[in-house]
């Protein structure tokens, strides 16, 4: 993935709002927050200029975005940047260990059963990465 080359925000100038619901952050008169007239969201610059951060009092973990000149880039860590990788080589590795044995086992329900939990395994993370990337 190549580099971003960040440009400092503007206060006075409006942007499409980050949280792409086609809205735009305009200035706020009287404060050094943005705000977006589609959803209502307020931004305020922070690091000098390069960085918007969400006020949010009801949500611990506030976001922040980067602006490139075209585009908003967060600066938090995604779920697939750290979690899912781990979390889906944990499940692959139980899938290997465990299909051998569950097939070796005396025939019968717990094959089926064993299987089934297999496969369970297997389509549970890759419905999590679809919900974590659907954007």
């Amino acid at each position: 993935m190549r580099p971003h080359k960040y440009t400092k925000i503007d206060q006075h100038q409006d942007y499409p709002c980050p949280c792409r619901r086609k809205g735009t952050l305009c200035p706020i008169l009287l404060t050094d927050g943005l705000g977006c007239d589609r959803c209502q969201q307020i931004c305020v610059l922070q690091e000098n200029g390069h960085i918007i951060e969400q006020l949010a009092p009801d949500y611990p973990y506030k976001r922040s975005w980067r602006w490139t000149g075209f585009r908003w880039v967060s600066t938090n860590q995604r779920l697939g940047e750290g979690v899912l990788p781990l979390m889906m080589g944990i499940i692959l590795l139980l899938s290997i260990v465990w299909l051998p044995l569950i097939l070796k086992s005396p025939p019968g329900l717990s094959v089926i059963f064993g299987a089934i939990l297999v496969m369970l395994l297997v389509i549970l993370p890759a419905f999590i990465f679809w919900l974590a990337y659907r954007r």
